[in-house]
């Protein structure tokens, strides 16, 4: 489990007026390296109720050019079609999902001082995270938001049912600008931590795109962790 008690925010490059597509290979490889450890896990003795998981089981594309929209994962064996012009930037301050019953505040994150992604502390594992050098939920390139699925301070946590969606389900983000990013579910996946697809969601994008990512999986009481990552790959909606 990452340390959610660093809060450094050590940039991992690319954006600072720059696209989030420019990142260069060294923030793709740092992120394959953490994959296995990228979301925080519960620390209970007796864990909660097993999330719900979704249908779909996947293996990353890892080598080969960085993905792009059209790399993304297709609705049901379908590409996705044309999204929108992506916004300017700003930051989300609070994301949506109906479906699930998630109306939650979102705070920033950058990286720990060994390149691995902040997590939102246990003790507020009923919020998200963006991670902040990526680009901003509705603006070009793929915006990340993380979240715990449970803790062992708060129960059932801000993403614990994340599995339950499925495609064309809608997830809203709230932005300090005012304007609202809706963005259109495209595919909710499980990945072995070990495999984690760091192109498809840390890579770069010239459309909007979204990746909301939590633990999956059954609960390892022995490693006191979930073996994988469940990952929700978006588009902005029209």
């Amino acid at each position: 489990m990452v340390r959610s008690s660093d809060v450094t925010t050590t940039p991992a490059g690319g954006r600072r007026g720059k696209p989030w597509r420019a990142a260069g290979t060294a923030v793709v490889v740092t992120m394959a390296m953490i994959g296995a450890g990228m979301i925080g896990a519960s620390l209970k003795d007796t864990p909660a109720p097993r999330p719900p998981q979704p249908l779909a089981q996947a293996a990353p594309q890892t080598t080969g050019p960085a993905s792009t929209a059209d790399d993304a994962p297709p609705v049901d064996g379908q590409p996705i079609g044309d999204s929108p012009a992506g916004l300017a930037r700003s930051a989300p301050t609070s994301i949506e999902i109906p479906r699930i019953g998630v109306d939650a505040t979102i705070m920033s994150l950058g990286t720990n001082p060994d390149g691995t992604v902040q997590v939102p502390p246990l003790d507020k594992a009923d919020q998200a995270g963006w991670y902040e050098p990526g680009a901003s939920p509705g603006e070009t390139g793929n915006a990340v938001i993380v979240g715990h699925v449970d803790s062992a301070v708060l129960g059932p946590a801000v993403f614990f049912d994340l599995g339950a969606l499925t495609p064309g389900d809608t997830i809203t983000v709230r932005r300090a600008d005012g304007v609202p990013a809706s963005f259109t579910v495209d595919s909710v996946t499980s990945y072995p931590k070990t495999a984690f697809p760091t192109e498809l969601v840390y890579g770069p994008s010239d459309r909007p795109g979204l990746r909301v990512v939590t633990c999956g999986g059954q609960f390892d009481q022995a490693a006191k962790s979930y073996p994988d990552n469940i990952v929700v790959f978006a588009t902005l909606a029209a």
